[in-house]
């Protein structure tokens, strides 16, 4: 049904990053329309906007320094993940869920691989969408730092349950057998831990704390 936008081995043919631009594009005027009107203040403003996309742009822009790639899928970054939690913790749950939910769809384009419609939500879209959720702690005390690392476990979830339900015959043969059940769960926290553990420490610096919190102030005032 989708074989002329899906190549045999799993990529993206010409047609379908033409179609996955357009939808793209789609949704992310949709996103951004619902974010607003979902938003904790009800209405993004201008500047509020301006914020989500520089963020966003930052996201996808660090997302291309690797310091580690994992052989299928997977790669500890520039601290990319933080961005959009940042949003989360300046605008709340539903939008930094929706600027996620965008930066999913441009990181499937960045480089996409294609099983299912589900396997693609999974590995992109909710894995992504969920960093939103550290909005959660956005007001409690060190609400950056506990909502990172929750949108760090969030993020894993969807990517864990792709992993079971279609990368499972990707596992090295060398890989324990006793082990086999724990595979994607080994396999992509060892990733996300590691950038996740560079990010805190990061964010966790007096001068990146006072820094991050007059960036916040700016956001939201």
């Amino acid at each position: 049904m989708f074989d002329f936008l899906v190549t045999a081995d799993g990529g993206l043919t010409t047609a379908g990053y033409v179609v996955s631009a357009v939808v793209g594009i789609a949704l992310f005027v949709g996103a951004v329309f619902l974010a607003g009107k979902h938003s904790e203040k009800k209405k993004l403003t201008t500047k509020q906007l301006v914020f989500c996309a520089v963020a966003l742009a930052l996201a996808f822009a660090t997302s291309y320094v690797r310091v580690v790639k994992m052989p299928w899928g997977g790669s500890v970054t520039l601290c990319s993940m933080l961005f959009i939690v940042l949003v989360a913790n300046w605008y709340g749950v539903a939008t930094g869920m929706m600027v996620g939910f965008v930066y999913g769809l441009l990181q499937f384009l960045q480089e996409p691989y294609v099983l299912s419609l589900f396997q693609v939500c999974c590995d992109y879209v909710l894995a992504f969408a969920a960093l939103g959720l550290a909005g959660l702690f956005a007001k409690s005390r060190h609400g950056l730092v506990k909502g990172y690392i929750l949108a760090v476990f969030a993020r894993g979830v969807f990517h864990v349950l792709g992993g079971y339900l279609y990368w499972m015959d990707y596992m090295p043969e060398n890989f324990p057998k006793s082990l086999a059940a724990v595979y994607p769960i080994l396999y992509n926290y060892s990733y996300l831990l590691v950038e996740g553990i560079i990010t805190v420490i990061i964010i966790s610096l007096p001068p990146v704390v006072r820094a991050l919190g007059k960036v916040k102030q700016s956001a939201t005032e």
